[in-house]
């Protein structure tokens, strides 16, 4: 399964995506993420988020978003209701790869 990280994309993010199955990010690359976020939507790409420095704020980011990771301290299952993110996980020690599918 190839995954790539959002920080390590060069300036041809969509040719850098191909064949990816997830594209991983951190909550600060989101603000520079919108052409990822739209390739990854359009090729197929699922779209996983580390958002455990802060609580993320209601965006149409999310709506890319297949797999959320938060911080202990919030309701993971409130957030994937209102956000409508398929998978959001609310750990301080879980780590992408514990739940990638």
């Amino acid at each position: 399964m190839k995954i790539v990280h959002f920080s390590e994309l060069g300036s041809d993010t969509r040719e850098e995506m191909k064949g990816a199955r997830w594209i991983l990010l951190e909550q600060d690359d989101i603000k520079n993420a919108l052409s990822a976020l739209m390739f990854a939507e359009l090729d197929g790409v699922l779209v996983a988020v580390d958002h455990r420095k802060s609580p993320p704020e209601e965006g149409l980011w999310q709506r890319a978003v297949h797999l959320l990771l938060v911080s202990s301290s919030e309701n993971a299952e409130e957030i994937r209701l209102k956000s409508g993110i398929t998978k959001v996980i609310s750990s301080d020690e879980a780590s992408f790869e514990d739940h990638l599918w």
